[in-house]
């Protein structure tokens, strides 16, 4: 699914947003506070962050701010919670840059459902219909890939990868292309990390029989090859 940034300085709170979000497969990072967070947004672009208002140090609100006068980050989706409920305080919250406003205590199953609602709209295919290529089938909303009826298990990238590659097969991926559209920001990520990942794919599809789906092109890139299904 997603990777999500959670900033919050409540480890209870963080842990039980985690949780949900794990068990609806997605990737999470944990930021206790605005400098934490700064620096993971640094590491790696996250597809969306769960934001206190109230932190140590530098206040949560601030940092939408920031982010939104970045070309990296400018179009990052955030959710910001807090303990503030009056309509100043959450029009605050909105016109220094969040996408939705959630106050404490909150429902987990609320926040969940607005989560899964801006990543739909900032990565649709999350949510989409399965992929099929021969007896490959992928199935992004319940993160799940089968061969005829045996489960495949791949590990969080390997599925994206795959899932990027089954949406656009026969076509030429660099590696510099790959990171953009499956890591989703390589300012840290080094071109070779792609190799990797291919090699775990591959080994992920052998018990199918499938490796050579995913094909090298000599000097260009990696191509799913839908003849080798």
């Amino acid at each position: 699914m997603g990777r999500v940034l959670v900033v919050e300085d409540e480890p209870a709170i963080a842990e039980l947003i985690s949780l949900h979000l794990r068990h609806e497969g997605h990737e999470v990072r944990i930021a206790e506070d605005s400098a934490s967070a700064q620096r993971a947004l640094q590491e790696q672009l996250p597809d969306l962050v769960v934001l206190d208002w109230m932190l140590p140090g530098e206040p949560g609100v601030s940092l939408p701010k920031r982010w939104r006068n970045e070309a990296r980050t400018k179009h990052l989706p955030i959710i910001m919670l807090t303990a503030k409920a009056q309509e100043t305080d959450k029009v605050q919250g909105l016109d220094a840059g969040a996408d939705d406003y959630l106050t404490k205590p909150f429902s987990p199953a609320e926040l969940m459902a607005r989560i899964r609602a801006l990543l739909r709209r900032k990565v649709p295919e999350a949510l989409e219909s399965s992929i099929e290529i021969g007896q490959l089938k992928l199935d992004p909303s319940a993160h799940r890939v089968f061969h005829g009826p045996a489960e495949l298990q791949l590990g969080p990238t390997e599925f994206r990868l795959l899932r990027y590659l089954m949406t656009y097969p026969e076509r030429v991926h660099s590696r510099a292309q790959l990171l953009d559209k499956v890591w989703g920001d390589h300012v840290f990520i080094e071109e070779r990390t792609v190799d990797v990942h291919i090699k775990r794919l591959r080994d992920a599809l052998s018990p199918a029989g499938c490796a050579a789906l995913i094909e090298t092109v000599r000097g260009a890139g990696y191509r799913l090859n839908r003849a080798a299904v």
